[in-house]
């Protein structure tokens, strides 16, 4: 019960109030249970006449102490334990080192081991299932633990600290949005300024290109400069800036609250060719021996405890010395750009760093650098030109790509605009050094531990032994709150507030080995699963492994939760899971697995593997719930799960146009250049463009110009079933004038943050052919467009 019993006083008026009877505004509580805070009263004197009247500002409440702090909350995205230098990797990360150096290191912190739900849980310091994120965004399902909306019964840091007075702001990646509201039409309430934050600069869906961002600001949707040498992580940068100069000239007596939280190093893997060229022939060895290497560094710095091991390779993901030699160049470039990805994104975040020194605000200020959102990700599969062939389970060749490739320029092209590339799994597993797992794997710290560095040079002391106490992001939320003597509100905004799930860690900014409050930690994603219970992990890895998602559908569709194999952990001795206890110890295991599920069940974590029901029902995958659409040349910047199932279902799209002579310019197009269809207009000529992730291309075109006028386009669109082949037949003014069968169709997505538009192409290009001509903007006059799904 959130307010006693015999306080009925207090509900009472907080109830009328609700109701809009604000006449007893003044008996609200004024301690911070109940947000907003109530209205100050004024300290004016009114009288009949006015100059018997007497007027006073009441002066604002200081809410905070005298000295609050500012806060920064960094969260790189799909980075793992073992990748930076700080934590004995191999890769140079200025910004963390000086923080590090500056502050403390966190060697047992932990993530959800996927996107949306990390986010949602350190936003609100609940687990993830509680707040409805069991999965992503785009795979949300009609489970309570899985619909992909944060109540507005857990509140946000930001929702409570602005209340209090900061300052609060928002930039890069959101993922916290459902899928279907993030049109320009909203609802906005579940966008991050509905969330508390009161500017937003980013992304809302999980992934976009660093080169062509499809970028938000507040509640609009804007495009990026076209620059040749933009890129979104310095775009970030320079934003946030840009937000603190407005702070310090405008409100420099709040202290601020910055969530910045860039798409890097989620696939793809874009930045420039000079970046991925400082770590040319780093990794020639593979990810075998780079485990080697980073593992012995790890032990030399005091990283890992002495007696860690070296986890053994899943004998289902590949050895190095499995790579044909012929595959092995394109590998290694994979993760040299991955690498030069990192160093450039952490140095962005010196350079935010830096801006808070030249402004005066470091000392004061507290930075939780958050390592990753999960472990590296093996989405990458075999390694590839265009991420999302794994995403919608499709099988590909390493010559199918090597060719795609070379008509691109090579291995130069890797990083670059033009393709969606992202590296080979054994990278990802590399990457999370010494641990099993990777991403999506909540059983095993390969998929859920993630560095962490706090600085706060005002209040903490630098120290380079690790804090070893266990932690979650749902303990970053109550952390802030000690820190700042605030007690977590009953109510906010009229909505009674949940339990707060995560425990304060704010004693070992005092002392490194102080005591841990926390006892217990429930983990799941997809059917991997794991509790936490006083220095013990009982866990089961569950039907998915993410390095094989082609065997995933078959796994799912005959696996049961009941039947899972459990481990056992004593992380007192065992640093990374490497000595299962099941056997030694089955009753333990047995008490801790009947705990997991009491814990999954108190929040909303059922059923088992809730996640995965998208994997093998697509047909649910969340998106628009229209047959038919009316669009004209206005029509811009629709999200691909709220617009047509253009190329995924059978279709028809009818334009009515007006050309000139020679006309040129895009019709119609959704998607980008890692995969896409198109319909244009090129020196007059009709063509269509089908781009299944680079890899197959196929193009029609009309075989006579279009002739100068006004005339009536018919493409329509016809498969069987989601993945077969689409039939596309062109008509102009009743007339066929070309048609094609592609190989295959996408299930799912082409793409995670791509548009539709109409009349132009806009963020990556779909076709190669007008790629250096986007976006291609079409020059007659489209009157109408119409789409109709016809089955």
């Amino acid at each position: 019960m959130l307010f006693p019993a015999n306080n009925q006083k207090t509900l009472s008026l907080l109830f009328l109030i609700l109701a809009g009877t604000t006449s007893f505004a003044a008996e609200i509580p004024n301690d911070g249970s109940v947000l907003p805070f109530p209205p100050t009263p004024m300290n004016s004197v009114a009288k009949p006449r006015l100059q018997d009247s007497t007027m006073k500002w009441p002066e604002d409440p200081q809410r905070l102490p005298a000295d609050a702090p500012n806060i920064l909350i960094v969260l790189l995205d799909d980075v793992g334990f073992g990748i930076s230098e700080v934590f004995g990797g191999e890769v140079h990360t200025p910004g963390l080192k000086k923080l590090a150096s500056e502050g403390i290191r966190y060697n047992q912190f932990h993530t959800t081991s996927i996107c949306s739900p990390t986010r949602a849980s350190l936003l609100t310091g609940r687990n993830h299932t509680r707040v409805g994120y069991g999965t992503i965004a785009e795979r949300a399902v009609a489970f309570d633990g899985y619909t992909g909306v944060i109540p507005k019964q857990a509140a946000t840091i930001a929702e409570v600290l602005k209340n209090y007075g900061y300052k609060t702001s928002a930039f890069g990646k959101w993922h916290n949005t459902p899928a279907v509201e993030t049109t320009s039409m909203g609802p906005f309430d579940r966008w991050p300024t509905g969330y508390g934050f009161e500017h937003f600069w980013g992304f809302l869906a999980g992934e976009t290109s660093q080169w062509e961002p499809r970028l938000t600001e507040n509640l609009n949707h804007i495009e990026p400069p076209k620059s040749e040498n933009y890129h979104l992580t310095e775009g970030m940068a320079e934003e946030a800036l840009a937000w603190l100069d407005d702070h310090q000239a405008f409100a420099p007596d709040k202290p601020f609250l910055m969530y910045w939280a860039p798409g890097a190093v989620h696939g793809p893997h874009h930045v420039a060719k000079e970046w991925a060229d400082k770590y040319k022939g780093k990794f020639d060895d593979g990810w075998d021996v780079y485990r080697q290497r980073v593992h012995k560094r790890q032990l030399e710095m005091g990283i890992i405890p002495p007696n860690t091991r070296l986890t053994d390779r899943d004998p289902s993901l590949e050895a190095w010395d499995d790579i044909p030699e012929a595959e092995r160049a394109f590998q290694r470039r994979l993760m040299e750009v991955f690498a030069g990805f990192v160093e450039h994104t952490d140095s962005q975040v010196l350079r935010l760093v830096d801006g808070l020194e030249e402004r005066g605000q470091r000392e004061n200020t507290i930075v939780f650098y958050i390592w990753g959102d999960n472990g590296s990700s093996a989405e990458g599969n075999n390694g590839t030109i265009s991420e999302l062939l794994a995403q919608n389970l499709l099988s590909s060749t390493f010559e199918q790509q090597q060719t795609a490739l070379n008509e691109l320029g090579g291995l130069d092209a890797l990083g670059s605009a033009k393709v969606d590339n992202m590296y080979h799994a054994g990278w990802a597993w590399a990457g999370s050094t010494p641990f099993k797992g990777t991403k999506l794997t909540a059983s095993y710290f390969g998929g859920t531990r993630n560095p962490m560095v706090v600085s706060w040079p005002k209040v903490i002391k630098a120290s380079e032994t690790p804090c070893s106490q266990f932690s979650h992001v749902v303990d970053i939320a109550p952390t802030l709150f000690e820190v700042l003597g605030i007690t977590p509100p009953k109510f906010v905004d009229g909505h009674a507030q949940m339990p707060i799930d995560g425990v304060s860690f704010a004693d070992t900014f005092h002392d490194p080995a102080a005591s841990s409050e926390k006892h217990e930690q429930f983990f799941d994603n997809n059917g991997s699963r794991g509790i936490y219970l006083d220095g013990w992990m009982a866990c089961t890895f569950g039907p998915l492994r993410p390095w094989n998602p082609e065997d995933a559908p078959k796994q799912i569709k005959t696996w049961d939760s009941d039947n899972d194999e459990w481990e056992l952990y004593d992380l007192h001795n065992d640093f990374s899971q490497a000595n299962n206890l099941a056997t030694v110890h089955p009753d333990r295991l047995a008490s801790m697995k009947k705990r997991f599920l009491a814990v999954a069940t108190e929040n909303k974590d059922l059923p088992i593997g809730g996640a995965l029901w998208t994997r093998i029902h697509p047909e649910d995958i969340i998106g628009s719930p229209y047959n038919s659409w009316t669009f004209n040349a206005n029509t811009r910047r629709m999200p691909e799960f709220t617009a047509p199932g253009l190329g995924k279902k059978s279709n028809v799209v009818t334009i009515d146009l007006e050309i000139a002579e020679n006309e040129n310019g895009v019709l119609y197009a959704l998607g980008g250049a890692a995969g896409g269809l198109t319909c244009y207009l090129d020196d007059g000529y009709l063509t269509y463009e089908y781009n299944l992730f680079i890899i197959e291309r196929s193009i029609v075109r009309s075989k006579q110009r279009l002739q100068p006028g006004r005339h009536t386009i018919v493409v329509n669109s016809t498969l069987e079933s989601p993945g077969a082949p689409l039939s596309v037949q062109m008509s102009v003014d009743g007339n066929e004038v070309a048609k094609m069968t592609t190989k295959r169709s996408v299930p799912a997505a082409f793409s995670a943050s791509e548009t539709f538009d109409v009349g132009v192409d806009l963020g990556s290009p779909v076709a190669r052919d007008y790629f250096d001509r986007a976006p291609f903007e079409f020059g007659g006059d489209i009157h109408k467009l119409t789409v109709e799904l016809t089955k």
